[in-house]
This record gives C-alpha cells, structure tokens and sequence, in this order.
C-alpha cells in the first residue's frame, strides 16, 4: 500500500455548480474523520456536512462516495467529494486536506499512477484515459473509449504471450540439445514468429490514422493572395478567426484553427498568399506557407475566381493528388452557376464557391468533410494512437527479422527476447520506470 495520502481537486478549476475533491489512500478516512463525517457505505452517495476540525465553520452542504480498496480507481482507499463548485468552498476544503498530517496534494498524474501500479490498468489504458478527457470530439472520445476498454491491451498482450511461447520452444531446443524434442518445435517456433511479424507488420501499415485522428487533421488552405483563404478559413471556423482584407499580403504568418467537422478533429491552416514577395517579412511567410502545404495531411488550393481562367503558377504547383481544389469568387463568373465545374479533363474535381454569398459552399464543405473522414477512416477498432506504440513495435519487428537470419541459436532467442520487451514496453510489463514518467508527467493534476 502507498505510503502517502493524497488528494486533489478531479474537476476543472473555476465556477461550477459542483465540483469534485478526490482522496487517495491509507488515510483516507482519518481526511471523512477530521471533518466530522463518518466513514459512508461502500459505493453510496451519502450527505454530509463537512466541518473545519479548527474553527468548526460549516465547509459545504455536499455528497460523500467512500471506495474502499482494492475495490477502487487506484486501489487503495478513496474518498470522493462531491461539493458544490465555487472556488472558496473548494480552495477552503483543499486547506484543511493540507492541514492533516499524512495528506499532501497529488502530483500530476499521480491518481492513474497508482491505478497503474494496482494492475487497475495498463499503460494503453492510462493514455487513453488521458486521450478521453483531452478529446474535443466525438470521434476521438469513440477511439479513446475502445482503448479504454482494453482493445490495444488485449491486442498487444496475445502477441506478447505467442511470442514468449515461441521464445521457449527456442530456449528448449538450445538448453535441451541431447533431449527428443519434437521434430516439428523449430518449425513451429518460425512459423509463429513469421506470422507474429507480418500481423504487426500489418498493424503499422496504416498510414498513421489512429495518431492522425487523435491529433487532428493537419489541413492547409494556399493560394495567392487576396483569393479568398481567409475568408474561406473564418467561414469554417464560424467565427472572425483571420483579419480579411481587400490588401493583397494581409496574411503574413501561419493561422491555426481547431475544428470539429462532422465528429472529425481538424487543425485548418490560413497561409501567406503565394507570390514572389514584396519584402523579406512576406518571403517568410510564402516559405512558412509552401512548409505547411508539404507537411499538411490535405492541402485545400484555392484560386482567385477575378482573375480566372487565368491560373496562377505558384499556385498551380501546390496541387497534388489529394488535393482539394477550389476557384473562389464564382459570383463573379457568369458561366460557373451554369457549368457547375467540368472546366476541363484535368480541373474535373474543381469547386467553384463564393464565401461570400455562399454559393457552391454547401458540396465543397462535403467534399472536405469527405475527404478528412477518408484520412481518419481506421478500419481497425485498435489503431497505433502514438508514437511511442510505433516506435515499439517497429522494434519488435525489426528484431524478430534479425531473429530469423542468425545462425547461431542462442543469438536468435536474444533477439526474440527483444521483441517480447518491445512488446511489453507497451503495455508496462517489462522496462517500465524510466517510461512511466514520460507518459504520467503529461496528466493533469486530479487525474
């Protein structure tokens, strides 16, 4: 059992209408004991006043949940309470927990890191927990959940045990070279091995969507200035999230906006107008605007519709095959309302739109929402969610390859060994300390 108690607020700071004060540990039903409430039953919400054991002042009028461990988040005592959200009241309840010996507030993170060393859950789990409170949208609470549930877990734990399998028959056969083992064990063990590496294989051949749905789309509007980028960008936005402009290079940097397109998680981006600069501030921002394009997930072209049929080079060469292209200002084009695009063999994808009246913005909105649901579309229920999963498993595989093309024995089952640590890196089972800190010191406090 921990040795300290502690406690933390597990709501967000600020007004509310309630708030909850999580408290962990040995002591803590001396924390209930010192503000005058009795220890509740077991997982019943129970009214309590608590006091100030100093001055006996009334703290709050509020609802108190007793855990007790193991039968609890992080296994060991824990006391929920449940009060109501105005900061005095939380900051004067967090006082007196300071005040009682054996209690100090949590460190971040610290709640699931005892829920970790519990065996309450695995490492997978505790990201995704922390995936779950960061998600802004529906998909990605979706990913997260899955993970939560276990679905990476019990993914990486089967490899883990077919691998430590293949691994004995391996350490037989070179500890027992005397002994009648089974003709079949080292055809056996390979065939195991060669099977683990193409369904990790497999596994990491997937063009990054999992990670890609929880960081968000990286989605980058370009095109020459005064086209319309940051018009387009406030009007997907909803909001004045870009200063727009009749001068040409009001855009000088880089604009980041979050969005949330039909459950999907997007960071869209409003780059400088793409021409030969006037200065070196507006060269900056064109090679800041041509670097977004090439490391953006989409890139949303955008063509000024004044100057149309005419197409601006610069522009032009920012197009690739997954492209989202578009002509705005088709208010101002007499024939686009009618030839509704099918300019010619080569523009056929071409939207022609007008932020401002709306025209086209309908289909070219699906068309976005379309192709950012193609980039997110994980047919997988356990997608590869971070780095740290993919650099891991490439390890693994990489060492089952070395495993299969030694001579020596002894030099593939250290290989193998390799692959079952990259493997229990994972999930925590093996190398873990150094790793924890890297993966906790990111919670935020109460959590």
């Amino acid at each position: 059992m921990n040795i300290d108690t502690i406690f933390a607020p597990a709501t967000a700071s600020g007004r509310a209408g309630v708030a909850m004060v999580r408290i962990s540990g040995p002591m803590a039903n001396k924390a209930l004991d010192c503000m005058g409430v009795a220890v509740p039953s077991p997982r019943v919400m129970t009214r309590a006043r608590l006091q100030d054991p100093t001055s006996q002042d009334v703290l709050d009028d509020c609802l108190v949940a007793w855990f007790e461990g193991p039968n609890s988040f992080t296994g060991d005592n824990v006391v929920e309470l449940h009060v109501h959200g105005g900061r005095a009241v939380v900051e004067s309840i967090l006082a007196v927990l300071n005040s009682i010996g054996g209690l100090r507030p949590a460190e971040p993170g610290e709640f699931t890191r005892r829920a970790f060393d519990a065996g309450k859950l695995d490492l997978t789990q505790a990201e995704a927990l922390a995936d779950l409170v960061d998600a802004d949208t529906r998909a990605q609470a979706r990913q997260a959940l899955r993970q939560m549930g276990g679905a990476l877990k019990t993914r990486y734990d089967d490899w883990r045990e077919r691998l430590i399998k293949a691994l004995a028959h391996l350490e037989a056969v070179i500890d027992f070279p005397d002994e009648d083992l089974p003709g079949e064990t080292a055809e056996v063990l390979w065939s195991t091995v060669n099977v683990l590496e193409a369904e990790i294989a497999n596994h990491l051949a997937d063009d990054s969507r999992g990670e890609r749905m929880r960081n968000g789309v990286q989605v980058a509007i370009v095109g020459p200035p005064n086209a319309g980028k940051s018009s387009l960008l406030n009007l997907l936005a909803k909001r004045d999230a870009a200063i727009v402009s009749e001068m040409a290079g009001t855009t000088r940097d880089v604009i980041d906006v979050h969005l949330d397109l039909d459950g999907y998680p997007v960071l869209v981006a409003d780059t400088a107008g793409l021409r030969d600069a006037q200065d070196a501030i507006e060269s900056e921002g064109v090679r800041r605007a041509k670097i977004c394009a090439k490391d953006a997930d989409l890139v949303i072209v955008l063509f000024d519709g004044a100057t149309y049929p005419e197409r601006d080079g610069m522009t032009e060469s920012m197009v690739n095959a997954g492209a989202l292209v578009a002509v705005n200002k088709a208010d101002l084009l007499d024939q686009a309302r009618e030839l509704e695009i099918d300019v010619d063999d080569d523009w056929k994808a071409t939207h022609f739109i007008s932020v401002k009246d709306g025209f086209g913005i309908e289909s070219f909105i699906a068309k976005l929402t379309q192709k950012v649901a193609d980039l997110c579309d994980v047919a997988d229920d356990a997608p590869i969610t971070r780095a740290r999963h993919r650099h891991a498993l490439e390890d693994c595989c990489n060492s089952m390859a070395r495993a299969r093309n030694v001579d020596l024995p002894e030099l593939a089952a250290e290989d193998l060994r390799l692959a079952t640590r990259s493997l229990g890196r994972l999930t925590g089972h093996v190398d873990v300390e150094e790793l924890l800190d890297v993966v906790f010191r990111d919670f935020c406090i109460g959590k």
